[in-house]
């Protein structure tokens, strides 16, 4: 028994140690962004004759709700008629291939280059139907958008130049905006977020010389960069992530642009944001995987680049180190063995570095960031009660012989009820074992670490809310929603919202 608390003692330790030094990844960041956040890209000028072809790429599957709304926007990009072609990649299984179908002979007959491009079989995912049109492209540049996506008209006015004053760029990724963030307490929290990454963290990679990658959507790519790196790939569930780290180890450069938006749609529901995050988890991790040794062996970058490089790889893989901590501290208290650790609250002051950096990002944007401080508590309940969903995402990626599948994320374009809702998974009944785990903890807490007793709460709190809120909108909004979680729409069924119908 000893022994086993021993062992306890270093695992707590060791994980502490290395969540400190990936937070303080962050508060790096945070501190080259105060340094530069004054530093810009001048928009290079080049005659209207010079701009290249650009070829639109709208990958889609089974996205009725959306899917109209994001050619719309592509279409009526204000660029030459005569250098911009929109291709469809259609691999939907419902109402929507209909839909685009028509769409398509509209845009077509309003003097609108668009190709609608159908594949037999869903082979490789998004990354499969990007390779599909790839070898169909016309053109020097690829712009990728995502089925939620609604590009302003000038998108491509204020970012193709960028390629044209410098001949090894190969990506230029721009910010993420919401279409919805105000919709409830999770796209708000979400949006705290996500703000804080493409207003702070990524300039201040951009801006230092740290690796960064292509955010899967709102990006234009060199067609060369993209055919030297080895095209798309279906080998993890990030493709954007893989292409971008073998891209810039192949010394192609990369620049982002955060005065330029795409607006995207936030989800709404929690089971579908934790597919989100799951995804996300297991295709970080695969690429860790992947790349840390040759981004470690690598000439291109200093010792602080591959660092921060690493970090940035591992952003879901100390997620199962998040709950292991969360798994030991109960056991710890209840043993006895929590008085053999060494002090370890000058760690703790890392804690402000999430909620600083989510404050910077509002102050980035130019928005009231006081009003958002009543967000902060909800989104670090979101981050603490997603824990358990994120660690079997991190960790599925160390099965080797675990078939994976790409389950996107599903749009819904503010429909109350809609197929596309995802099921309630079994993470859900873990999630609220794991509150009365911590509860458990707060009472262990109570009688002999009075400091720990907030932090066990808050787990409980977070769990708890998570799998509650989850329960709710799954029995409440989700009646039509098929077992595989994908949509339940008849092929010849038109029912989708009637503005997007439009």
């Amino acid at each position: 028994m000893r022994w086993a608390m021993g062992l306890a003692v270093a695992l707590y330790v060791g994980a502490a140690l290395l969540l400190t030094l990936f937070v303080g990844s962050f508060g790096v960041l945070l501190l080259v962004w105060v340094r530069t956040r004054r530093q810009s890209v001048p928009l290079p000028r080049v005659p209207e004759e010079a701009l290249p072809h650009v070829t639109v790429q709208l990958p889609i599957y089974n996205e009725a709700h959306v899917a109209l709304r994001a050619l719309a926007a592509c279409a009526k990009l204000d660029y030459p008629a005569e250098k911009l072609t929109i291709q469809v990649l259609d691999d939907s299984t419902d109402t929507t291939a209909a839909l685009l179908t028509h769409a398509v002979s509209h845009w077509r007959a309003r003097g609108v280059d668009v190709v609608l491009l159908r594949r037999k079989a869903r082979a490789g995912y998004k990354a499969g139907a990007l390779a599909h049109g790839l070898e169909r492209v016309r053109g020097e540049l690829v712009a990728v958008f995502d089925a939620d996506f609604v590009p302003p008209s000038d998108f491509l006015r204020r970012t193709v130049p960028y390629f044209c004053a410098d001949p090894r760029l190969a990506l230029v990724q721009t910010r993420w905006e919401h279409l919805n963030a105000g919709e409830n307490w999770l796209t708000r929290a979400q949006a705290l977020a996500l703000d804080a990454h493409f207003a702070v963290e990524q300039p201040a990679r951009q801006r230092s010389g740290f690796p960064f990658s292509m955010n899967g959507t709102g990006a234009l790519w060199h067609v060369k960069a993209l055919q030297d790196a080895g095209g798309w790939r279906a080998d993890t569930l990030t493709e954007d992530l893989d292409l971008s780290y073998r891209a810039l180890l192949r010394g192609w450069r990369f620049l982002y642009l955060p005065q330029v938006a795409a607006d995207g749609e936030i989800p709404p529901l929690l089971q579908a944001y934790k597919l989100q995050q799951r995804r996300w988890a297991e295709g970080m991790t695969q690429n860790l995987l992947r790349h840390a040794l040759p981004l470690l062996r690598s000439p291109r970058y200093g010792r602080g680049a591959k660092l921060m490089g690493l970090a940035h790889l591992a952003s879901y893989a100390v997620q199962p180190l998040m709950l292991l901590m969360f798994l030991l501290t109960p056991l710890l208290l209840w043993s006895g063995a929590w008085a053999r650790l060494p002090n370890l609250s000058a760690l703790g002051t890392v804690g402000v570095v999430p909620p600083t950096l989510m404050i910077a990002g509002q102050i980035a944007l130019g928005r009231p960031w006081q009003r958002t401080l009543r967000w902060l508590p909800l989104q670090g309940l979101l981050g603490a009660g997603m824990m358990l969903n994120n660690a079997v995402g991190a960790l599925a990626a160390l099965c080797p012989f675990r078939r994976r599948a790409f389950r996107r994320t599903p749009k819904f374009a503010g429909s109350a009820h809609s197929p596309y809702a995802p099921p309630l998974d079994a993470l859900t009944w873990g999630e609220l074992i794991l509150g009365g785990y911590a509860l458990w903890g707060a009472t262990l807490a109570w009688q002999c670490a009075p400091p720990l007793l907030p932090y066990m709460l808050s787990q409980a709190l977070a769990f708890w809310g998570v799998a509650l809120v989850n329960l709710a909108q799954s029995w409440g909004r989700c009646p039509q929603t098929s077992a595989r979680g994908e949509s339940s729409l008849d092929p010849a069924s038109r029912r989708v919202p009637r503005r997007e119908a439009r």
